[in-house]
């Protein structure tokens, strides 16, 4: 990809038991893991390829009240530039920019509203990895819970030179598509006062949204919302993981039909 500023490229996991979680994520998502050498650090990979990452949630995080979340990363051309801007549209930084050595430069940061988002550039050209939306183990869709949608929508315009897509509006208000270079990656609506503060909800893509379902129960973990069909006969559902994490699941019902007829053709009084 030419350029990939402006577009999700990487998500990590924090969490207060990394083991735990990576289980239940094996489970659920179907991710395969990979150990990072003299690192507390595993990286979750689908089809061969490193798609996120887990981590311990710092000590001095959980001083502060910070809980197990999922934080993505955006590509930027300049890390410290857009860092930057943040702190000029109203936002803050709870990590300055930073290398990772050999391997990127990055920045934590929370928008106006109090979502966290992260800044990341590669330090070696050629790293990039085009976007894949729609394979398996993947993140298919981003979507903002913000305070006030408009506004979220202004400060990451101004930043990442995210444009509109589509809207729908219906009984929860306005929810209102982006776009990032020609691609739709996501939604942001006004959250409810319900959710008690904004945030990042990354959907996973799995296969049969209804053995998804058993497997979060399963291992532990609460749906929270769902299954809700969406377009492209997909559904999705919200969940929290074991350490309470966050996060969601789209995918597709009836993938198990054959599966199903069969058994009720050996036990039909089941």
């Amino acid at each position: 990809m030419a350029n990939s500023h402006g577009r999700f490229v990487w998500y990590e996991l924090m969490t207060t038991d990394m083991e735990a979680a990576k289980a239940f994520y094996v489970e659920v998502v179907g991710w395969g893991t990979q150990s990072m050498p003299g690192m507390a650090y595993t990286l979750f990979t689908a089809g061969g390829a490193s798609v996120s990452g887990l981590m311990g949630l710092p000590e001095d995080a959980r001083k502060l009240g910070l809980r197990p979340t999922w934080l993505g990363y955006v590509s930027v051309n300049d890390v410290d530039a857009t860092a930057d801007r943040i702190k000029q549209l109203g936002g803050a930084l709870h990590v300055p920019p930073k290398d990772v050595p050999n391997i990127s430069r990055f920045s934590v940061a929370v928008d106006p509203q109090m979502a966290a988002i992260a800044l990341f550039k590669w330090l070696k050209p050629g790293q990039e990895q085009p976007a894949e939306l729609d394979a398996p183990g993947r993140v298919g869709w981003h979507e903002l819970l913000a305070a006030d949608w408009e506004k979220a929508f202004a400060f990451y315009r101004e930043l990442f030179g995210w444009q509109k897509a589509s809207a729908d509006t219906g009984a929860v208000g306005t929810y209102q598509l982006f776009s990032a270079g020609g691609q739709t990656i996501g939604g942001m609506f006004t959250k409810p006062p319900t959710v008690p503060v904004p945030f990042w909800l990354y959907y996973f893509n799995i296969g049969d949204i209804d053995l998804a379902m058993k497997r979060v129960k399963a291992g532990s973990g609460q749906i929270l919302n769902g299954p809700i069909e969406v377009l492209g006969d997909r559904w999705i559902v919200q969940c929290t993981d074991p350490q309470g994490a966050m996060f969601a699941l789209i995918g597709q019902r009836g993938l198990g039909y054959f599966e199903r007829v069969d058994r009720v053709r050996k036990h039909p009084e089941k």
